[in-house]
């Protein structure tokens, strides 16, 4: 393993994000916030650090696989608990747990809260827990490799181990301006809803909140009620640009390209909308025909399955209210996610559709044995390799489920509670039911339970495999 790679990866890491500490420093100032001059000592301490280990580009940059999994989970791990200290220092969250919870859930774009008071925050610290959504979207080292040629040919193993999906290639031929791609479309995706919020009065501030976390499909509200006491155009804007930041990000590539016949082309995202709208459909006619404690709007009932099958975890109603099938769909949508290679949650509907392909195939060749039959996406057969890391990857994302569903039950919370806990947590969603629903939070469980969904957070967000690879002795074993 390149340790020294790793540690001027990192080092890199540290400094872009001290660097971004500045911002709500800015904030505290326009503000009139005392609290939020901390983040300006914080960010030259954190800049300084970070250039010690980077000072010097190593002269052996190559590295594999296996060190790009670890200097993405090692990457995280250090940015959380950077950006955790704003927190404890300013005793706007003095518990160390809790605080880096609350980061994790906004790195990881999950926006799972601790807090019980929201709007008591100083607005320096709602800037930066926001903000951590839109870093966190593309990801961090995604934007470190737009303005650092840090690891040479060698980034594409940077890319495959924080983006989300079952496979990442590049989309032109240098991995560093495939970054730059990524990371101008979604700048660009971001300053346009901005714009539309303001035409529609939105406030400054909270139009910037709003869209980092509709961006990041993370979902932090700087209010109680989250996005309920905004007007029904701000609403459709966000339900509208949630759906958009969960498609994958190669069909606006294609797009911008004026590669229609690919864009169109992309299998995930028919299925993609095909999801959105069979669940919309049900959730509508459930509640009109069985009803319950509210019967929302049809603005409503899109915004809120926007807001979960992306994992963005806005409210703008208390879903936990609505009839059992509806609430079962909204579990459903949860586990289903957005698309691979959006800044969406989830198992993502890329690994759906691969799985049912997959039975599909089993069973026609239980049927017909002689024959030869293949999966295929978008027209291309998909390796066996592939599928062998699909399988791979729903084992070990069923025995984490199971393990933390039972260190969390210690707590002694009911089923409902624990079940839609994990499931918010580690498919980065944010809000579940029962006692972790849209209208309360996180804050009743212990710090036990919050470590082990801090691990669930980070996991989800990374696709399980580097945080696994992080904790594995073999890993740090130099002829391992």
């Amino acid at each position: 393993m390149n340790y020294a790679i790793i540690m001027f990866i990192i080092g890199c890491v540290i400094r872009v994000e001290a660097l971004f500490m500045l911002l709500p420093g800015l904030v505290g100032l326009i503000y009139h916030e005392k609290s939020g001059l901390l983040f300006f000592p914080l960010a030259a301490l954190f800049y300084s650090i970070g250039y010690l280990m980077s000072r010097s580009k190593p002269q052996n940059t190559r590295f594999y696989a296996r060190d790009g999994y670890v200097v993405v989970a090692l990457s995280w791990v250090v940015m959380s608990a950077i950006g955790a200290v704003p927190f404890v220092l300013s005793r706007t969250i003095p518990s160390p747990v809790d605080a880096m919870f609350e980061i994790v859930s906004g790195f990881t774009t999950t926006g799972a809260s601790i807090l019980k008071d929201v709007e008591a925050m100083p607005r320096a610290f709602l800037f930066w827990r926001s903000f951590s959504h839109w870093l966190g979207g593309m990801g961090i080292l995604v934007f470190v490799l737009v303005i650092l040629p840090i690891a040479g040919g060698h980034s594409i193993h940077l890319i495959r181990a924080e983006s989300t999906g079952p496979q990442v290639g590049k989309l032109v031929p240098r991995m560093q301006r495939t970054a730059k791609y990524l990371y101008t479309m979604y700048f660009v995706l971001s300053v346009v809803q901005f714009i539309l919020l303001l035409i529609f009065k939105m406030p400054v501030f909270d139009a910037l909140c709003d869209v980092f976390g509709t961006a990041g499909t993370g979902g932090f509200g700087i209010r109680g009620d989250s996005m309920a006491g905004y007007s029904p155009a701000i609403q459709n804007i966000t339900t509208i640009f949630m759906l958009v930041f969960g498609i994958n990000f190669n069909f606006f590539f294609y797009l911008s390209t004026f590669r229609l016949r690919d864009a169109f082309g992309i299998e995930e995202v028919r299925w993609y909308f095909i999801i959105y709208l069979l669940a919309c459909t049900a959730i509508f006619l459930n509640l009109k025909l069985v009803g319950g404690e509210q019967s929302p709007s049809l603005r409503h009932i899109t915004f809120q399955v926007s807001s979960i099958m992306t994992s963005t975890g806005y409210s703008t109603v208390d879903f936990d209210k609505w009839p059992e099938l509806a609430k079962n769909i909204m579990v459903a949508v949860m586990f289903t996610g957005a698309c691979a290679g959006s800044t969406g949650g989830g198992i993502k509907v890329a690994r759906f559709v691969l799985y049912f392909k997959q039975a599909g195939v089993k069973m026609l060749s239980l049927l017909h044995p002689r024959s030869v039959k293949v999966v295929k996406m978008d027209g291309q057969r998909v390796d066996d390799e592939v599928l062998s890391t699909l399988n791979n990857f729903l084992f070990i994302y069923c025995t984490i489920f199971a393990v933390s569903m039972l260190i969390l039950a210690w707590d002694n919370m009911d089923f409902t509670t624990n079940f839609t806990a994990v499931a918010a947590t580690l498919n980065n969603i944010g809000p579940g039911l029962a006692e972790v629903g849209p209208a309360k939070n996180f804050s009743q469980y212990s710090d036990i339970s919050k470590i082990v969904m801090i691990f669930d957070m980070l996991a989800g967000r990374l696709e399980i495999f580097p945080m696994l690879v992080l904790i594995t002795p073999t890993t740090w074993r130099r002829n391992g």
